[in-house]
């Protein structure tokens, strides 16, 4: 029965996705409410009579959610990004009750899907721990068409907008939540000034990325990509074995001097949102002069992947989900980090060294049953960022929180109807 359905939600993605689920959930009967922690979350949710502030330190955060558990129906808990702090405690009590844990993420096939999964995203996922032959046995012979990786990231200006605005309501709200502390590393007013700063310099990044792109192409040279990743997102900084980005750039730059051919060269891909926090520039001219190949190495920031990745030699990354793209054009990779695609199948299991020497390519067939199994389970067409892409994943999504269904549970039984897949771009 809806009427007893009580989704609690805590944060979301920047911008309304979380205030546009609680809508159609509460229009079909269920109660809706959020916890929020800043002004950033208060003014991105539209329910006012359904919100509570924690505005104590976070140290008190255990005690008060357990009170609060204890004290409303909660039977579903709503979340993105399940390894703050914040979550985590919430998401261990919510266990401990036997509360239902949704939790959102950036798409496993971004840019034109968001994921959705039952208790843990990421190094948390289930698919940690499914392999790849468990998934082929329960698709069940499915062999529906699989769509094209996109060449672009995605909605990168409604990104940047929602999490400048984001930030601005977080400091312009702050005497409201005097106690809150971000879980980055970094103050919210030097937050919003790496994303106001990401915002002015935007062109002269893109004449700087055309010109060294430019130049790649034209020198007809090999290469290998290195992707990279933000230093402080959770997937690099909970589901790796690195202490910084900088050791990373170092291990593959040191790799790379002392296992590729001579006439090969390292490009380093920057991360779309890298906003200057990191010196990475500097880091990669001082690793490459202290291994002795500054004319060997190349960084571009951004850009379209697909296009890099059509005449790379193979790539390298921690666990960055644009990995998913290599592996779906057949190039070889090297992943350091915990993901869900580190299958032993199709990423490379070689020393590094030894796999910019002679890259080993995956075995294609058995990542096109992963992504398959991906496609029809837990990643959902849309996006969080823009109103065309919220409308394409609530459609599918509402439904499938409403009726409680694990998205890895439901594959593989005869009475499951196939999941809808993209039709259009959501830009």
């Amino acid at each position: 029965m809806l009427s007893a359905r009580f989704f609690l939600f805590l944060q979301g993605p920047h911008g309304p996705f979380f205030s546009d689920l609680a809508l159609r959930l509460r229009e079909a009967g269920a109660t809706v409410h959020r916890i929020g922690f800043n002004a950033g979350d208060e003014k991105s949710w539209a329910h006012r009579d359904a919100y509570t502030a924690f505005r104590q330190d976070k140290s008190e955060w255990e005690g008060f959610i357990y009170a609060f558990l204890a004290a409303n129906p909660v039977t579903d808990l709503v979340l993105y990004a399940d390894t703050r702090d914040i979550h985590a405690v919430a998401r261990r009590l919510a266990r401990e009750r036997g509360i239902a844990i949704h939790c959102f993420e950036e798409g496993y096939l971004r840019p034109y899907w968001i994921t959705y999964e039952r208790d843990g995203v990421n190094g948390n996922s289930p698919l940690m721990h499914m392999s790849v032959q468990e998934m082929r046995d329960r698709l069940g012979g499915v062999t529906r068409d699989v769509p094209e990786a996109p060449a672009q990231w995605g909605a990168l200006w409604h990104h940047i907008f929602n999490g400048a605005r984001y930030h601005a309501n977080m400091l312009i709200g702050s005497r409201r939540y005097r106690r809150f502390r971000p879980h980055r590393t970094i103050p919210v007013r030097r937050e919003l000034m790496l994303y106001l700063r990401r915002l002015a310099l935007f062109p002269f990044h893109v004449r700087e990325r055309k010109r060294e792109t430019r130049k790649l192409q034209e020198s007809g040279a090999n290469y290998h990509l290195v992707l990279l990743q933000l230093a402080h997102d959770a997937s690099f900084r909970d589901h790796s074995d690195f202490k910084s980005i900088g050791e990373f750039i170092d291990l593959c730059i040191e790799g790379f001097a002392t296992g590729a051919p001579r006439h090969h060269r390292l490009v380093f891909k920057t991360h779309p949102l890298e906003d200057g926090r990191e010196p990475i520039p500097q880091l990669i001219r001082a690793a490459a002069r202290r291994h002795g190949i500054p004319d060997r190495v190349q960084m571009i920031r951004g850009g379209r992947l697909g296009e890099m990745l059509d005449h790379a030699t193979s790539a390298v990354t921690v666990n960055s989900t644009a990995g998913q793209q290599v592996l779906w054009r057949g190039l070889p990779l090297k992943a350091f980090g915990r993901s869900v695609y580190s299958k032993p199948e199709f990423v490379s299991q070689q020393p590094i060294a030894e796999f910019f020497a002679d890259p080993q390519r995956p075995d294609r067939d058995a990542y096109m049953v992963y992504r398959q199994f991906l496609l029809e389970t837990s990643q959902f067409p849309g996006g969080f960022y823009t109103a065309e892409g919220r409308a394409e994943a609530l459609r599918q999504i509402v439904d499938v929180l409403l009726q409680n269904r694990d998205p890895y549970a439901e594959v593989g039984r005869p009475a499951a109807a196939p999941k809808p897949q993209l039709t259009a771009k959501i830009g």
